[in-house]
């Protein structure tokens, strides 16, 4: 067993059951939160296993996830908009958790990578997971705030 192996464990038993727990109880915004979440936990921990198999493939599952899963949250948020709309679910924490996360495991996976091809998809998918989670949760929360309009009016 290697530290690859540890962390992606880790990740898993941190991430995952509080993921379970909050999209199978309680109310609606709590479930799209957690489902949310959910989506950058699995896809660090394909990072981390990326790493401890020396599987490349892996990385290109978390791809694929980094792209789908923000856009199947924006789905959610546009169909449960009339129901989140009253009580806007707040996901600042999980946001901030899961871009700090994220930016941990891209950075040592990529020293562990070294320069390549390998490291640049590396950096791909943690930019595009960070900018998704950021805009599937304030998409959720009701949105980005409108600019004052700043005229004379």
């Amino acid at each position: 067993m290697n530290g690859w192996l540890v962390a992606a464990t880790a990740v898993l038993a941190a991430g995952f059951g509080p993921v379970v727990w909050g999209v199978s109880t309680g109310p609606l915004d709590r479930r799209v939160v957690a489902q949310n979440f959910g989506t950058s936990v699995v896809c660090l921990v394909m990072l981390l296993l990326a790493q401890a198999y020396s599987r490349p493939s892996y990385v290109d599952l978390a791809l694929v996830l980094a792209v789908l899963g923000p856009a199947g949250t924006l789905v959610y948020a546009r169909l449960l908009a009339d129901d989140l709309e009253g009580d806007p679910p707040h996901s600042d924490l999980l946001t901030v958790l899961a871009a700090s996360a994220t930016v941990v495991v891209v950075v040592a996976a990529c020293a562990a990578t070294g320069p390549g091809r390998a490291t640049v998809k590396l950096v791909l998918t943690g930019v595009l997971l960070v900018a998704g989670n950021v805009i599937a949760s304030r998409a959720l929360s009701g949105g980005f705030p409108a600019p004052d309009g700043g005229g004379g009016q």
